[in-house]
């Protein structure tokens, strides 16, 4: 004797196969990630109200601040590019519009994450 109904059989087992765990856990990493660096971000910005160009870049360059720039920049457009990913899935129906606006928004945040690393590196290091 089984418990499963005609229509629980056909359905199958119910797993969603598009990892929906992984893509909910990831998003809330991300945002718990986000919370000290965003302070640390905001604090180091309003330190940096009058500075000139120079002490911006020295500032930029100095101790871990490369490296916390970069956790910030991968960490909002990883963010960012999850959430809208989610909002494409859920109301953008049409196959090609779908399909299109999910490459566009990985290769954008892919390509803006790039940039924005290479900004800090190149104010960091010089060049």
């Amino acid at each position: 004797m089984e418990l499963r109904s005609t229509l629980g059989k056909v359905r199958g087992p119910g797993l969603s196969t598009e990892g929906g765990v992984s893509h909910w856990w990831a998003e809330r990493i991300t945002a718990i990630a986000l919370v000290p660096l965003t302070l640390w971000f905001v604090v180091s910005a309003l330190s940096m109200v009058n500075a000139d160009h120079a002490t911006f870049t020295q500032w930029v360059g100095a101790e871990g601040n490369p490296v916390l720039l970069i956790l910030l920049t991968i960490a909002v457009y990883h963010h960012g590019q999850m959430a809208l990913q989610v909002i494409i899935e859920d109301y953008i129906h049409h196959q090609a519009a779908h399909f299109t606006a999910l490459i566009a928004v990985k290769l954008g945040a892919f390509f803006l994450a790039v940039y924005t690393i290479f900004a800090v590196a190149r104010l960091a290091f010089g060049g």
